[in-house]
């Protein structure tokens, strides 16, 4: 199954972004489905990094308590959800070698 398209949901950078993972690596269909939702976490994390730009990562609750604001959890969670992901996919690990004889004492 190649496809060369990037869902329509996904921001224009991340759209590129996917399309070149798509060109340069032959993917099985549930790795796309793994590329799809690292795609979708990093467009969130971005929106929640954007959020706290506008906003602040902290406001005082009713008590006058700082407390973080939850774009800061979503910021967090997100990225942890995409480095899971692209580990899970492996684009960036090259195979293992092939057995050999260990390196000679000196």
């Amino acid at each position: 199954m190649k496809r060369s398209k990037a869902p329509a949901h996904l921001k224009a950078n991340t759209k590129k972004w996917y399309v070149s993972v798509l060109e340069e690596y032959e993917l099985e269909p549930h790795h796309i489905k793994i590329l799809t939702l690292a795609a979708e976490a990093w467009d969130r994390c971005q929106e929640a990094r954007e959020t706290i730009e506008q906003v602040g990562a902290y406001y005082e609750d009713r008590f006058g308590c700082p407390k973080a604001h939850p774009a800061v959890a979503v910021e967090r969670d997100s990225r942890i959800a995409f480095a899971r992901l692209i580990r899970e996919l492996a684009l960036d690990i090259e195979p293992p070698r092939a057995p050999g004889r260990p390196p000679g004492l000196y």
